[in-house]
């Protein structure tokens, strides 16, 4: 996959190893795919308060001296390289520059287990409402893991994600580990349960869907390891469950729609409130 990869760089100071990650990873990124990086850093624009055009001047000043580091670094792996500075909002800048890249990186500070993330929202709008599949880093040690792992119910959007993972995983000569998941319809506590074989029947209409889903995936990806998983349960849970031991997991998601464009489903926005791995999402 050849193409633009914009990776938004923060600009605030503590957020240095959360930023180095995300640049790293699309630095290696780059240099697998043969795609040209862009990195974009955004600070904010002008409130009319005196003074502040020397604070901004120095706030350009510092974070265009960040920018170029990590440009030296991506042009001395021989990766084509540009950085640009804005004054305005992250978020709606963002969002321009996902216009025409194909990938949008952009890091998160979630740390693992019980840290949180002190940066708020802004990761889940970003990937709501992106032009282009976007990228969540965690600022998350990931060099031990392997494999990739996908979410698949059989919508045109896991679809979409299970291409996606299936191309990284065979460039990468990775592992695919598709997830689906089902659940019962709840029932009140007037019902003494579930009619015999109903969960059975649950299993088997999930596994018939997944199948669907990778039905082309064999001929496009003939080397590719594909590893199948159909189970009960909430699809967040049982995807984090195998996303914590993998380097990527791909999820798919709406967006763009007049009211879509700053939510995802549920699904998503729980893979990213406390991302597991990198976190793709796929639209």
């Amino acid at each position: 996959m050849n193409g633009k990869i914009v990776v938004g760089v923060s600009d605030r100071v503590d957020d240095g190893d959360a930023v180095r990650r995300a640049v790293s990873w699309a630095i290696e990124r780059a240099t697998r795919s043969g795609s040209v990086l862009h990195l974009v850093t955004v600070v904010g624009g002008p409130l009319g308060v005196i003074g502040e055009g020397e604070v901004l001047e120095r706030a350009m000043a510092e974070a265009g001296a960040r920018l170029e580091r990590y440009t030296h670094e991506a042009r001395a792996r021989g990766i084509t390289v540009t950085a640009l500075v804005y004054q305005g909002r992250p978020v709606e800048r963002l969002l321009e520059a996902s216009v025409s890249a194909r990938l949008l990186v952009i890091g998160s500070d979630y740390r693992g287990p019980g840290s949180g993330v002190r940066r708020g929202p802004h990761g889940v709008r970003i990937a709501a409402g992106a032009h282009c599949p976007v990228i969540v880093v965690p600022d998350i040690d990931l060099a031990q893991r392997e494999g990739i792992v996908v979410g698949a119910d059989g919508s045109a959007l896991s679809e979409a994600a299970i291409a996606f993972g299936a191309a990284e995983a065979d460039r990468d000569g990775q592992t695919l580990t598709v997830v689906t998941t089902w659940a019962p319809v709840p029932l009140s506590v007037e019902f003494d349960g579930y009619p015999a074989g109903y969960f059975d029947n649950l299993q088997a209409l999930a596994e018939e869907a997944q199948a669907i889903s990778l039905a082309g995936i064999p001929e496009d990806y003939p080397d590719l390891r594909v590893v199948r998983v159909v189970e009960r349960g909430d699809p967040a849970d049982v995807l984090n469950r195998f996303a914590v031991h993998t380097r990527l997991v791909a999820v798919g998601t709406h967006g763009r729609g007049a009211f879509a464009r700053f939510l995802l489903g549920s699904t998503s926005q729980e893979m990213l409130a406390a991302p597991a791995t990198v976190t793709a999402v796929i639209r």
